[in-house]
């Protein structure tokens, strides 16, 4: 009898195994879901209380593609549940998300996924009012909007493409009107194809746009965002610090970048934000130049322009320095003036300037800088004094995707505020393109360089070049391998 109730109980607790481990529930940690409820408050504030607001979430991923939520819908809840969708109603100042129903298939293979059998659990990770089934937004949504009146209340929903990889907005858009320009493609994006459900089955809305609300709560970053951002480019800072190691002429471009991954990887990255800019000689010519397949030639600088996908965060940072480890005459002049004009922009970042204050302040004092300067030759003294015309040295705000959504030229710079930093020149002579680029975060003070610990100086860098890096201590093999 013993040994049979002791067969009972191990088959009892070999059934229930698989659903202990399905309840071990994954949801980030990075914010609190007091900040979550405050950035939805000010989505009521912004839509009014005669409003509603619609947020889809990215689509599911086919195979066995990991899935990233979209930077939006995560933005304001945290979930990564796929093909979920959250409702802020400016009337009942409520928030409802609406979830699939569990897959326990899915479950078994992946581990579990937040779904709406898990209403009382989200309720409390998210501080989300109320948890639903993914049927009910339509009954919701007319419940919500009221529209057995005469004329129906204002919907806001995103018009611009959502992020869900590591494409900004501007590249989302490209692709949009290459497919739309393609007669054998024409498909219209997710965003259209949910506007165009929800005016059909919902005429009564006035469809509005909630991506400049959504945009202006994105440039200001939050101080656990900044944090979140320092450390992601604490970890391309050490993938490019680790790749300067690993240089010397004969190595590819291709493992620098693998250098760089191995560090992405080793601090918890999820990928990579953007793909690997590593061109060597006339290859860094060109601003993204994505191939990575040449060898490093003696003589040549290389550039490298890398950053992880971290906790839904990215950054940007680049480097420059020569192959053999040591600059001549000629590149170190050339490198010496855009350091300076590094300083010279930083030096004029605050609270309350704009950004062409800072540019016009920066080159009025590279103006004096050049006083008494001498270049090797007359195409690159050409190319330094139209460097300090240009105005692309002050470039773009960071965030959740490399290029970020807002606006950091033509306002008010304030606290909070994270862009980039990266003056430039070219010597088209010469197809040479020298630059950096550094991560500027707005202070109540000032301003703070978040990569200014990545080698910089002449010193520095031919000093890091000379330690010996990954590549080193395990180079490639030869293929095929030898038996």
């Amino acid at each position: 009898m013993k040994i049979k109730n002791t067969i009972t109980v191990l088959l009892f607790l070999l059934s229930i195994i698989p659903a202990i481990a399905q309840e071990k529930n994954y949801y980030q940690t990075d914010f609190s879901k007091e900040e979550f409820a405050t950035r939805r408050a000010k989505i009521f504030d912004a839509i009014g209380n005669q409003s509603i607001a619609v947020i889809q979430g990215a689509g599911g991923t086919p195979g066995v593609s990991v899935f990233r939520q979209s930077n939006s819908f995560y933005y304001l809840t945290g979930i990564e549940s796929p093909h979920a969708y959250l409702l802020i109603n400016g009337k009942s100042k409520k928030s409802t998300l609406y979830l699939q129903h569990r897959d326990e298939g899915m479950e078994r293979n992946q581990g579990k996924v937040l779904s709406a059998e898990d209403a009382e659990l989200v309720k409390e990770l998210t501080g989300i009012d109320e948890v639903k089934g993914i049927e009910k937004l339509a009954s919701d949504l007319s419940g919500a909007g009221g529209l057995v009146k005469p004329s129906g209340p204002a919907l806001f929903v995103e018009f611009s493409p959502v992020e869900s990889g590591n494409d900004s907005r501007d590249e989302l858009l490209s692709k949009q009107i290459m497919a739309a320009s393609d007669p054998w493609d024409g498909a219209p994006s997710r965003e259209a194809n949910f506007i165009a459900k929800l005016k059909a089955t919902f005429p009564q809305f006035e469809i509005k746009d909630l991506t400049p609300t959504l945009d202006n709560l994105r440039l200001i970053k939050s101080e656990k965002e900044i944090a979140i951002i320092r450390k992601a480019t604490e970890i391309a800072g050490l993938a490019i610090i680790e790749a300067m190691k690993s240089t010397k002429p004969g190595v590819y471009e291709y493992q620098l970048g693998a250098a760089g991954k191995y560090v992405f990887s080793l601090h918890g990255a999820m990928g990579d934000s953007y793909p690997a800019i590593i061109g060597g000689g006339t290859n860094a010519y060109m601003g993204h130049y994505f191939q990575k397949t040449d060898q490093l030639v003696d003589g040549d600088l290389v550039l490298m322009d890398y950053a992880p996908d971290y906790k839904y965060y990215s950054s940007d940072v680049t480097r420059i320095w020569p192959v053999n480890g040591k600059f001549t005459d000629e590149q170190r002049a050339l490198y010496e003036f855009i350091i300076a004009y590094r300083d010279a922009l930083f030096r004029y970042i605050k609270p309350g300037v704009t950004s062409n204050e800072v540019l016009d302040q920066a080159a009025a004092e590279m103006k004096k800088y050049m006083v008494g300067k001498a270049f090797v030759k007359p195409a690159h003294l050409k190319a330094v004094e139209e460097g300090i015309k240009f105005r692309g040295h002050f470039q773009h705000p960071v965030g959740m995707i490399v290029h970020d959504v807002g606006r950091v030229h033509g306002v008010k710079l304030e606290p909070g505020m994270v862009f980039t930093i990266d003056p430039m020149i070219w010597i088209h002579e010469e197809r040479l393109y020298v630059r950096i680029e550094d991560v500027a975060v707005v202070t109540k003070d000032g301003v703070e360089n978040l990569s200014a610990f990545v080698p910089t100086s002449i010193a520095e860098i031919e000093q890091t070049i000379s330690e010996k890096g990954i590549i080193d201590f395990s180079p490639a093999v030869k293929l095929p391998l030898d038996k």
